[in-house]
């Protein structure tokens, strides 16, 4: 089975083609904001690579959120787009799990994506044998907030640009209890996105692409504007 896998939930492009348990190739393009020019030209050029065309896919995978807005669009139309096209199956998995199926570690695990006003979407998780579990549900919350929950625990490790942009509060508040990732495990990667989408799709969890939709956690700038008018 061939799993094609798309992240664009950051400025972070990814897109990934996997085969069962075997990682055929993966592209990955930091392409600040620009993913409605350049995704499907990168899935064209890795495909292309591979000798394959996107009617070959048998199951479609994609980031869901939280994230952009605009780039979580982008990703969830193509891939619905393809899936509708060629009546393949469709899995879309959390941007969060995405990140914390990076890290193949004991501790728990913090990813963060930065939601901008000294927040983050963030979720926590830990490996239990071979599943990942997840301990809080992906949530949008204040960093300072989020380290209070975290103090409790006694060894975690974070990824995620929302990590790196508040490094020194973590380090600060936390100190030796917590770990940063490598720069290799700090980014989206598809290939956590297709794996993840292959076993859930193994244990009977697909989506309807009809029905799919982004999980953005809270409002988009223009919904929070039309609120506000709507209240005055």
């Amino acid at each position: 089975m061939k799993i094609l896998a798309l992240d664009t939930s950051t400025m972070m492009a990814t897109c990934a083609v996997l085969d069962e348990n075997r990682i055929l190739g993966e592209y990955s393009l930091n392409q600040e904001e620009t993913h409605s020019e350049k995704l499907v030209p990168m899935i064209k050029e890795l495909l292309d690579s591979l000798g394959l065309k996107v009617g070959d896919i048998d199951l479609y995978g994609v980031a869901l959120g939280p994230g952009s807005f605009t780039g979580l669009r982008i990703g969830v139309a193509t891939v619905k787009a393809f899936a509708h096209l060629f009546n393949k199956p469709v899995v879309g998995i959390s941007t969060l799990e995405g990140l914390a199926f990076n890290l193949p570690y004991n501790n728990i695990i913090v990813p963060m994506i930065d939601a901008r006003r000294d927040r983050v979407y963030t979720g926590i998780y830990k490996w239990e044998g071979n599943n990942l579990e997840t301990i809080m549900e992906p949530d949008v919350l204040d960093i300072n907030d989020l380290l209070d929950i975290l103090n409790k625990y006694d060894r975690l490790i974070v990824n995620g640009d929302g990590g790196l942009l508040h490094r020194n509060i973590i380090k600060e508040k936390l100190g030796e209890k917590v770990q940063f990732s490598t720069n290799g495990q700090n980014f989206c990667r598809a290939t956590s996105i297709g794996e993840l989408a292959l076993k859930k799709y193994n244990e009977g969890k697909t989506n309807d692409f009809y029905t799919l939709v982004p999980e953005y956690l809270r409002e988009s700038q223009a919904q929070r504007e039309l609120r506000e008018r709507e209240e005055k």
